[in-house]
């Protein structure tokens, strides 16, 4: 198991001080950097290695980066503190998007980043919960994410922990029947301390979520399930914020975050190839470029 790099942690609290003391626009300032930085250290990782799902990371690390340096209530140097919030990334093939975040929130030196994908390394091309801190579940097979976030949020109302459950969801793998299993289960049992984030990017491997099986009106089906639902620009920082933080009511609630495949890198902004294409060093090049402007 990794461990917490103390000075990459303390800089996060910091930073989760200086968020919470900050204005609107200042907030909004401080996500989408830091989550351009994320993105820059996925792109060179992915570079090294070789092998990844860049378009996949690119769309969902605004809504990480959201998560952990605004709204999770976790402890980088605590990973087992046991009133901390679950995550679940249940589209573990984004698992270098999670990486690049919970490396820059401290829960392990960001040098390990290197190793991604290598042999022994602990960062494995899908996350796992006995090597890497910050991972509470192992995933990669769609669809099951949000059954095991469903049990997490079960097991904390019967703990009488006031615990939150996050789980990110990739919009193709919501073509997964185990998911509406799970989503009824927690709209029978009014699971209001459990949130599903839908990477709503309309793309998956090889075609448009559309074209393959249709997915909309998804709204409509999580509320037909008894959830609460909204709907905000997943690279809109606060609107995520607001969203993820806003009062609960009985039910669970579905954030469908509507996002761009590629986000970030005109090239791959909305391509379908995207989806697990390695860029080559001049790629990246160009990328790092854009993403610091």
């Amino acid at each position: 198991m990794l461990v917490a790099d103390p000075r990459t942690a303390a800089a996060w609290r910091l930073f989760r001080q200086e968020f919470a003391d900050a204005g609107p626009e200042r907030r909004r300032e401080m996500l989408r950097t830091r989550a351009n930085q994320s993105r820059t250290a996925d792109l060179r990782m992915i570079g090294r290695a070789k092998l990844g799902h860049v378009g996949g990371d690119m769309s969902v690390l605004d809504i990480l980066t959201t998560l952990f340096f605004g709204v999770l209530r976790v402890d980088p140097e605590k990973p087992e503190w046991a009133d901390r919030d679950r995550f679940v990334l249940s589209k573990g093939h984004t698992a270098g998007a999670l990486y690049a975040t919970l490396a820059a929130a401290g829960f392990f030196p960001e040098a390990e980043l290197d190793t991604f994908a290598g042999p022994l390394s602990a960062l494995n091309g899908h996350p796992n919960r006995v090597k890497v801190p910050g991972v509470e579940t192992n995933t990669g097979p769609l669809g099951h994410g949000l059954p095991v976030s469903v049990g997490m949020a079960v097991a904390a109302r019967l703990s009488g922990s006031s615990r939150h459950v996050y789980v990110v969801l990739g919009d193709g793998e919501l073509q997964e029947g185990s998911n509406w299993e799970a989503a009824m289960t927690a709209g029978h049992r009014g699971l209001a301390n459990l949130t599903a984030v839908v990477d709503r990017n309309r793309l998956q491997q090889g075609a448009r979520t559309e074209e393959t099986n249709t997915l909309d009106p998804l709204d409509d089906k999580f509320r037909a399930f008894g959830w609460d639902v909204l709907e905000v620009d997943g690279h809109d920082h606060l609107a995520l914020f607001e969203a993820l933080t806003s009062p609960r009511g009985s039910r669970p609630t579905c954030v469908i975050a509507n996002t761009t495949k590629g986000r970030g890198v005109s090239f791959m902004e909305d391509r379908v190839e995207w989806h697990h294409k390695v860029p080559s060093a001049e790629q990246i090049v160009t990328a790092t470029a854009e993403l610091a402007r």
